[in-house]
Order: C-alpha cells, then structure tokens, then sequence
C-alpha cells in the first residue's frame, strides 16, 4: 500500500496569483515540497459548478482560462500536466450507482492550474478534475468525499481549490486593501474552531449558521470543495492550517490540510 497522502483544500483567491509570488503561494509550493509525490492528482475546483458529476477523462487536459479583465501574461500561462483516464474510471466506479459523466470536453480551469504551478511547477503530476453538481445538497458533497477517501491510500492526492470566505461584491478591487471585515473574521475562526474538535456538522448545515455564513458563503460553489477535502479525514488524523490570511477584506486564502 502507498503512503497515505494528506488531503489539501486550498484558498485560491485572486487568479492573478497563478504568476506571483508572495506568501500565499510561496506557502502552495513548500506543501509540494513537504508532500510525497502523488502518483496522481485529483482537484475539485470551484469553477467546474455545473448540472451534473463528471470527470475529466482527457489525456492532455486543455489550460482553462476562466476569467476576464487580467493582464495578458495571465492568459498565455499554460499548465501542461498529463490526465489519468485511469484514475477517472476509478473514480466513477468508486462513485456508482452515482452516475459519472466521464467528460472531454473540460481541463485544468484556473482554481485548479493556478494553485498547482506553484505545488508542481514542472506540471508532472497527472491531474483529473471532478465537477461539483450545483443541484445537490451540501451533505451530498460530503458524503461523495467520504467515498473517495480511500484513494490516499493509493497515492492520490485528494485537492480542493476554492475559498472558505468568499464574498466578491465586498471585494477591494483596485483600491486599498482594508481590514478583513468583521464578519470574515469571525467566521474563519469558527470554521477553523469547528475542524479543530473535528465538528464537521456545522460546517455541511452552514446555511444554519447566520448572518456572519450568509455573507461568507454568498454562493456555494467556492465553500463547497471544503467539504470534499474534509470528509475524506480518517481517524485520529490532526488538522492544520499551513496558509492563513484575509484578502482584500473579504477573500479568506485559509488553505485546510488534511494529515
């Protein structure tokens, strides 16, 4: 059996962090260094938000660059890793009765390459995506991750990229950056609170949590890869927090690793 590998959700924030370097993604590329090799990857992003659970399949999944407004050196980055048609078939069956959409036509969107340059950098680890099915419940996600928990025992790397806060609206764009707001604050440190006594109940019901979650978690398709990361913890595995940090008063860049 492979080395059990952690199971990593990181805050992805601002796409622009795909080409900088500062602490967030200096911190990415020490956990590529600190981790094993995985034999594979497989990310559930954020940005694949759609009507149904699919799987890429391709071999050479495309650069997705889902995004407008950046400068041009953003839209030229190309992650070049390999898919693993094996891995999806794994998956799939891993997941029936469910059905799984083994699917070409997506890639590699930017919740994923733009963590992952920085974790591999020379793009050598095979990555296959997994949608999230925006029809489906919160408890649902949940569960999905409970299923595929197994694969760290294979070498997989289990990825979620998205952010633990994530309101845009009260996003300082172009301006100076301010204080994170009071509400961002203080739900990070429950949710942090919460996956620390290994309390994951409230985190799946968060629409129950009030005023300070409803302005966090203003859509679900950011929060949602959290609980996939989460639910694949086993027994007595420690949680830490190896990247922290507020962005633009209401981005949380909270990375959460599992083992």
């Amino acid at each position: 059996m492979a080395e059990r590998l952690p199971a990593v959700f990181f805050g992805h924030g601002n796409p622009m962090n795909a080409v900088l370097t500062n602490k967030y993604t200096e911190a990415w590329r020490r956990i590529g260094q600190e981790t094993p090799k995985p034999k594979a990857i497989l990310s559930i992003s954020a940005h694949w938000y759609v009507s149904e659970t699919g799987v890429t399949i391709t071999t050479s999944p495309r650069t997705i660059h889902d995004f407008g407004g950046f400068p041009p050196e953003l839209y030229r980055v190309q992650y070049a890793a390999p898919g693993d048609q094996a891995l999806a078939r794994r998956v799939q069956k891993m997941l029936a009765p469910l059905p799984v959409k083994l699917d070409e036509s997506w890639g590699l969107d930017h919740g994923t390459w733009s963590v992952l340059r920085h974790v591999y950098p020379d793009a050598d680890v095979p990555v296959v995506q997994l949608s999230i099915d925006e029809s489906r419940p919160a408890s649902f996600h949940f569960e999905i991750g409970k299923r595929l928990a197994p694969l760290r025992d294979e070498g997989i790397l289990i990825v979620g990229s998205g952010n633990l806060v994530h309101n845009l609206h009260a996003y300082a764009w172009g301006r100076h950056m301010p204080d994170p707001y009071d509400w961002a604050v203080r739900f990070e440190n429950d949710a942090k609170a919460a996956l620390l006594a290994g309390e994951f109940k409230p985190l799946i019901d968060y629409e129950t949590l009030g005023r300070d979650a409803a302005l966090s978690i203003p859509t679900p398709d950011h929060y949602l890869p959290l609980l996939y990361v989460i639910a694949a913890r086993q027994e007595g595995e420690i949680i830490t927090f190896p990247v922290d940090g507020i962005d633009g008063g209401s981005v949380s860049m909270l990375t959460v690793q599992i083992g």
